[in-house]
């Protein structure tokens, strides 16, 4: 095994694990795909860190091994889905596609799907889309977790609830993927496991005072991470929380007000087709003038110049196409048990025959 796979050899690894362990081949490549692409990016907490725990569900029936959604509604530039908890890379990777069709016909396309199983990582979908000269909007929420408090609350109650969105400029496409607490479940976990603490007070520890300690936010009682802004702006991460929570459980009509029903997923996707607005070159005008504008800006001290969002994760994940994908440490040994389990090679070994 290299130090440093490629990210063909990591998707052909993913791709076997999941198959071995009876998920539809079209859908495990998807999965397998969207998963690097978050370690591609940087997303280290929300790429190929999850694929034990995907293989997990998929074992026990949790995670849908076969199928196709259940149409709910479908109108014109409108669609919405029960995703009876398939896959969601797959799903959303359907609903992009969907929805970029009824963009490029009606100006815009939504597709909402409640019941999805967990997404990954968002930023993940957005390249593609925007290289197509279309805008995205994809947010996401687990109806059945938790962790995050509202603004003056201790106890955690909706999700990290991202949101993310990418359009295309003259350059690279602007992308963004930022989650509505400061910090997220993933992360926060990881730094238990570490014995590190966050890097500022981003939770409250189950009294509702203001932490910096894992532990305390893992607690029994639990504490709760705190929406973005923090203690002094958390209000305005709050409130965007619950418009993730309108456009995902509230549109598609399934959430928090149901009985849970393990790890999930609500979605909400929808693309615009500048060209139907105004034109796709006056989008563009706009857009790279902005992006330029913000690139000359001066920098303030401690940054050596303005970087726009998905820059820094584009720039990343070029040079892990060309050399090799640096994993965070521990996310292939938490594989090997599957490996060995399902008879598949580990990545850069080649892959084992049946």
């Amino acid at each position: 095994m290299t130090a440093r796979p490629s990210a063909a050899d990591l998707v052909a690894f993913a791709t076997n694990l999941l198959t071995r362990t009876g998920l539809d081949a079209d859908k495990a490549q998807v999965v397998a795909e969207i998963l690097t692409e978050g370690d591609l990016l940087g997303h280290t907490t929300h790429g190929l860190q999850l694929l034990a725990s995907y293989l997990g569900e998929l074992e026990k029936g949790a995670m849908a091994k076969t199928g196709e959604p259940a149409v709910l509604a479908d109108f014109p530039a409108v669609v919405t889905w029960d995703g009876r908890r398939l896959p969601g890379p797959w799903l959303v990777t359907r609903a992009i596609a969907l929805a970029s069709a009824r963009a490029r016909v009606h100006g815009t396309g939504t597709v909402v799907i409640r019941r999805s199983h967990h997404v990954a990582c968002l930023a993940a979908y957005l390249r593609q889309v925007a290289e197509q000269g279309l805008m995205v909007l994809l947010s996401s929420s687990d109806p059945a977790a938790g962790g995050v408090a509202p603004h003056g609350g201790r106890r955690a109650l909706y999700t990290p609830n991202p949101i993310a969105a990418a359009w295309p400029t003259t350059g690279a496409p602007v992308i963004l993927d930022v989650s509505m607490s400061i910090t997220t479940n993933g992360l926060t976990r990881r730094r238990r496991t570490e014995g590190r603490r966050l890097p500022g007070r981003w939770a409250v520890d189950a009294a509702g005072e203001p932490t910096d300690d894992p532990d305390k936010v893992l607690a029994d009682p639990p504490g709760a991470l705190l929406p973005m802004g923090g203690v002094d702006h958390g209000h305005k991460g709050f409130a965007l929380g619950l418009l993730v929570e309108a456009l995902t459980g509230g549109l598609a009509g399934h959430g928090r007000a149901d009985p849970a029903e393990g790890w999930s997923a609500n979605v909400f996707v929808q693309v615009m087709e500048p060209a139907l607005f105004g034109s796709r070159e006056d989008f563009i005008r706009q857009t790279s003038w902005l992006a330029a504008a913000c690139r000359a800006t001066p920098p303030r001290p401690g940054f050596d110049r303005v970087r726009l969002p998905g820059e820094a994760a584009l720039a990343r994940r070029a040079v892990q196409l060309a050399q090799g994908v640096e994993l965070y440490p521990g996310i292939l040994a938490t594989l090997i048990l599957w490996a060995e389990k399902l008879g598949v090679a580990l990545p850069g070994a080649g892959q084992r025959k049946t």
